[in-house]
């Protein structure tokens, strides 16, 4: 049997991370069995269709490196699929079930529901169906279809129950009372999710449907309508969700949620694909780091965890920074240079980027750490910094450095601390009175990356104009 896996996203907004954790999932165990991944849309409700949501999603997949396959015919498109685009597809198999009587037309008008749905919540009952339109006659029922308007629910048995397998959570047993006659058609002519998702996981021949937790509930609705049909269904596996550290669901109102926020602030996509593929999953050893090779050999679905999952930053951190420090020197100045407009950085970029690469957590951050390479040195009115450009002895040094400068080449970064050590003999002033009123008068700040280096990268000009920018400043 080959594998066939789908992910099948709405497309309403962004891409959420816990979506893209259930896509990595699907993706690893598609790649594991040598099967398909399927993009599939799920479009049929056109009230929250969000104009350039499907661009920004097959964007986001492919730079998280989560390519999707054909269908499993030969035959088959690479696709995305879109449900809105296989309407005939739907109207002929719900004719299937309105002539063996496991659905039927309701006439009901939404005034009537809703009053229902108040009427039943007010006396603490689970809001459903009363089924009024249950028994109306097929024949007249097809006859009013034709000018008024109507849905098609499914015909949920009086009495019995359903139990299913799930791959993660195990055996449930769910009684048929609990379980409304849901809306399969809706009066638009358009699919509901639930019908839509059941045809085309049939035909397109998904062996295994991994999907967020939030859709257990509606599983027996899926298996019923697979019993109705005569047709076989695949393995389900429902994840974890996604929770905040105060183990409510992960949200917007607590940070980002986006994947393309994540990849906005310089989160490298293989560093969010190990930290998602952890929460839910874990490879039953103490390894934290994971290429897309490893994560693929080790990925199995029964070691994903029934608990929700805590999406914590500072780990998902610590993790981006290791990655931005395994990177080789071309991959890493290629990447780090798409953050940094170029006007900004002078024919010496390459040895300021590599100065800050270790202490980078994400690549948004390279603006701030080349400040010293880059920025103008800041004013210093209080402070320990401004209290060291007041001592006496500062003057001598910047005036000595200038002139020692003048007079000496500075070829390379080692080079500057042989030019420190003429102005240590000179002045006679040595360690912080020394160092680091030099890294002042040149950056403004009392830390930062190495001197010699900061030095190199600005040149001889640059630093004598520096220095007697901060003379003329006392």
């Amino acid at each position: 049997m080959t594998v066939v896996v789908r992910f099948a996203p709405s497309p309403t907004g962004y891409l959420h991370v816990g979506g893209l954790r259930t896509a990595l999932y699907n993706y690893l165990f598609a790649r594991k069995h040598h099967g398909r991944f399927i993009l599939r849309i799920e479009d049929t409700d056109q009230s929250r269709y969000v104009e350039g949501a499907v661009e920004n999603l097959m964007k986001s997949l492919r730079a998280m490196g989560l390519d999707w396959d054909a269908g499993p015919d030969k035959n088959d498109e690479k696709g995305p699929y879109f449900q809105s685009q296989r309407l005939s597809i739907y109207q002929k198999q719900i004719t299937r079930l309105l002539e063996t009587g496991k659905a039927y037309r309701c006439f009901c008008p939404h005034e009537r529901l809703e009053a229902l749905r108040k009427k039943q919540l007010t006396a603490g009952q689970a809001p459903g169906y009363d089924g009024v339109c249950r028994n109306l006659d097929p024949s007249e029922a097809e006859k009013r279809a034709h000018t008024e308007s109507h849905v098609i629910r499914m015909r949920i048995p009086d009495e019995g129950s359903i139990t299913f397998h799930d791959e993660i959570r195990g055996d449930v047993t769910v009684d048929f009372h609990r379980i409304d006659d849901q809306v399969l058609i809706k009066s638009d002519g358009f699919p509901t999710y639930h019908f839509a998702n059941v045809v085309d996981d049939h035909l397109m021949g998904i062996t295994h449907v991994i999907r967020g937790e939030e859709w257990l509930p509606s599983l027996p609705k899926h298996l019923l309508l697979y019993d109705s049909f005569g047709w076989e269904p695949p393995r389900f596996a429902h994840l974890p969700l996604l929770l905040n550290p105060d183990k409510s669901k992960l949200s917007k109102r607590q940070g980002d949620v986006a994947v393309e926020e994540y990849l906005a602030k310089g989160y490298l996509p293989q560093a969010l694909n190990n930290f998602l593929a952890l929460l839910g999953w874990n490879p039953g050893t103490d390894q934290e780091i994971f290429s897309m090779e490893e994560l693929i050999d080790l990925f199995s679905l029964d070691r994903v965890n029934k608990a929700g999952a805590v999406f914590n930053v500072e780990k998902l951190n610590w993790m981006n920074q290791h990655y931005i420090q395994a990177m080789d020197e071309t991959a890493y100045l290629k990447e780090a240079k798409k953050w940094i407009s170029p006007h900004r950085l002078n024919e010496r970029a390459d040895i300021a980027l590599l100065t800050v690469k270790n202490s980078l957590v994400r690549f948004d951050e390279l603006p701030e750490k080349l400040k010293p390479f880059v920025s103008e040195p800041t004013e210093l009115t209080e402070g320990e910094g401004a209290e060291l450009m007041k001592n006496e002895t500062t003057p001598h040094v910047l005036q000595s450095l200038r002139e020692t400068l003048i007079q000496h080449p500075l070829e390379k970064p080692e080079d500057f601390f042989a030019l420190m050590k003429t102005v240590q003999k000179e002045t006679g002033v040595k360690g912080k009175n020394l160092w680091m009123s030099v890294r002042l008068a040149l950056t403004g700040e009392i830390h930062g990356p190495e001197l010699g280096i900061i030095a190199y990268y600005l040149g001889k000009e640059e630093i004598i104009r520096r220095v007697e920018s901060a003379l003329r400043k006392m």
